[in-house]
Order: C-alpha cells, then structure tokens, then sequence
C-alpha cells in the first residue's frame, strides 16, 4: 500500500502579528490564525485602513510577520529567497489598481514575469502574452501604455500579468474596487471559472484569496469569508455562517451605502 500523500494548507497562519507596510513598527492585525487549503476561495473584508492589503502582502509572503508563524505551500515566509524562487512563482498577486508600469505598454506589462523569471527573449514570449491578452479580451489595447487606458481595462490588464505564469494561488487586493457594473460582472464570472479550474491554466482548481470592504457581491455557497475589524482576523466560514455571525463589523460590511444629498 502506498503511503498517504501529504498536502500542506496553501496558506497557513499561526500567531501572526502583520504590521503595515508603510510603518513596520505598527501591528494592524495582531494574533492571526487562518488556514487556506487546495482550491479554496476566501473573501477577507474589512474597512478601509483595517489592515486588509497588508495581510493579503503577508499571505503572499512578499512581507514578513513581526511575531508568528507564516507559510505558503509548506514554506516558511520569513525563510523566503532565491532557493524558495519555485515556491513563490506559485503565487500570483494582483495590486490595488493594477499597479502597472506606466513607461510600458500593456503587452510588456503582461510580458514582464516571462521575461523576469522565466527569463525568455521578447520573441519567446510573444506568443504567451498573445494568447492571454486574447483570452482578457485586451489585444486591441497591447500597444497601449497604461495611462492612456480605461481603469477597468488596467485592472483586467494586471490580473493577466498576475496569470500569466499559470500560479496555484492567486490573491486580489479589493478586485471590485472603481470597475464598472459589466466589468464587475467578468471578473466576478472568471474568477469563479478560475476556483473551480479555467482550461486555460490547465484545468486545476485555483486557490483564490480576495479583499474588499463590501461583501454584498461576494455572496456565493462555494466561497469562505473572514473580517478584519480592530486588529482581529475573525474567520468566520461559508456564507451563511458569515450571516449568522453576530459581528457589527459583518452588519456595517453587508448594508446598503448611505446616500447623501447636498
């Protein structure tokens, strides 16, 4: 009999205090104990300014916990370097707004992790960026820079650079965030192909980890949930457990914005 294979948690957090990335001195989140497993999609809402982007820096092991224990894929985050570089290309991050580079045109943009990490010649790469700027329905945006780019289009454009390397886990910082309602509606729909195993990326369910600080168009039975509120992570589970939870922070996240007049 063959023995048991042993799949570690994608994501696993043990006593973490996360700090924020503009002042390392400063805990935003203190005592976080989350465990992402294989193909799980996690929606993490908090408040603006409750720590979300910095634990999301944290889960991708692109910052260091001040106290604790953070891994991804079984690997030590504070450990992370050149002989973990395999690891780490297992992750694909997409930035609030897209964080493209400005002086390239979205196909460089896209190109740029083949190029980097890869290491292959602009020519070798072509046809890699080709077929996913197709698949985003950006071709006719490729020799555009990204100033001169709708913003819904940026954000299409840096989540094609966060896949084109075909990632195991991938985490979206606020995803929704300044898209309109038909761009809304695409992400919405691929990331839910992407949990459940895009052909594209080889038909295995991706583990997804988004933030967002409106959890109304998250709802789904297949998702997990967890709120950030006053330096506490509280994993709180499927949907209708995040109903359930007796949480003010859950209420705040799930009402109806407030419409003013003047």
């Amino acid at each position: 009999m063959s023995e048991p294979t042993f799949n570690p948690a994608v994501i696993e957090m043990k006593g973490v205090n996360i700090t924020s990335l503009h002042d390392t001195s400063t805990v935003v989140v203190a005592d976080a104990n989350w465990s992402v497993q294989p193909g799980e999609f996690w929606v993490v809402a908090g408040q603006q300014h409750s720590g979300k982007s910095d634990l999301l820096l944290h889960a991708a092991g692109l910052m260091v916990p001040a106290q604790g224990s953070c891994q991804v894929f079984g690997c030590e985050t504070a450990n992370f370097g050149e002989s973990q570089i395999a690891d780490r290309l297992r992750v694909g991050f997409v930035f609030a707004g897209g964080k493209l580079f400005n002086q390239l045109t979205v196909a460089e943009n896209v190109a740029l992790p083949l190029r980097y990490q890869k290491n292959l010649a602009a020519e070798e790469s072509a046809r890699a960026v080709e077929l996913i700027l197709e698949l985003f329905e950006l071709m006719p945006f490729a020799s555009i820079t990204p100033a001169n780019l709708a913003g819904n289009w940026r954000q299409r454009a840096a989540l094609a650079r966060a896949l084109v390397l075909k990632p195991e886990l991938l985490l979206l910082d606020n995803p929704l965030g300044g898209l309109g309602a038909r761009h809304r509606q695409w992400l919405l729909r691929f990331l839910d192909q992407l949990a459940a195993g895009h052909e594209f990326f080889g038909g295995r369910p991706m583990t997804l980890v988004v933030t967002t600080d409106d959890l109304r168009a998250w709802q789904h039975p297949k998702r997990k949930f967890a709120v950030l509120d006053e330096q506490v992570l509280s994993v709180l589970g499927s949907w209708s457990e995040l109903e359930a939870a007796r949480h003010s922070a859950v209420k705040e996240l799930l009402a109806e914005p407030v419409e003013t007049t003047i």
